[in-house]
């Protein structure tokens, strides 16, 4: 594993652009990057370390293990490396959705578009509210459990911030769950 440094800076590009195009989301985009960089720019053991890392510290998990394998693999220049063709794919798919969005902004089959996709995204919201409320139920769901999202359902309703709305049940939780 004796390669020059700009030899490792390309192939860490060449891996971050290849994975977020392959790729849809994070999680499953960790799996395509242990195949692409374990045993060719670092150890199994190192990179179950900066999934660890990169799943513990606040903020995109993407660009976290981006920065962890880059620097394992590269140093500094490495980091930057390694997030450029990380942010490079995705970056330039919105430019181009926005570029699109905005010529076509005014024509009537995209606000038919816009409008059909509106109850697919609520249904979706709703499909992944149904599955996190169901995490780890093994009985019906109680009282408890229907009191904390009626209220947090009244708090949002409210337009109450919702990082202080999650906050307030996962107290209300430690009193209720106990």
């Amino acid at each position: 594993m004796n390669q020059s440094k700009f030899s490792i800076w390309l192939q860490l590009l060449w891996m971050f652009l290849k994975v977020n195009l392959l790729s849809p989301s994070g999680p499953a985009s960790v799996g395509l990057l242990y195949k692409e960089a374990v045993g060719k720019i670092m150890s199994e053991e190192r990179f179950v370390e900066a999934v660890g890392f990169s799943n513990v510290l606040p903020g995109s998990e993407a660009l976290k293990l981006a920065m962890f394998v880059g620097f394992a693999a590269g140093g500094v220049p490495g980091v930057f490396t390694a997030l450029l063709g990380a942010v490079l794919p995705p970056t330039v798919m919105m430019f181009a959705v926005a570029a699109f969005l905005q010529q076509f902004q005014q024509e009537d089959w995209l606000q038919g578009f816009v409008k059909g996709m509106s109850p697919a995204i609520a249904a979706l919201i709703i499909m992944v509210a149904w599955e996190l409320f169901h995490v780890g139920q093994t009985k019906k769901i109680d009282r408890r459990t229907l009191f904390i999202a009626a209220l947090s359902t009244i708090a949002l309703w409210f337009d109450f911030p919702s990082p202080l709305v999650l906050l307030g049940a996962g107290v209300l939780g430690v009193f209720l769950f106990r």
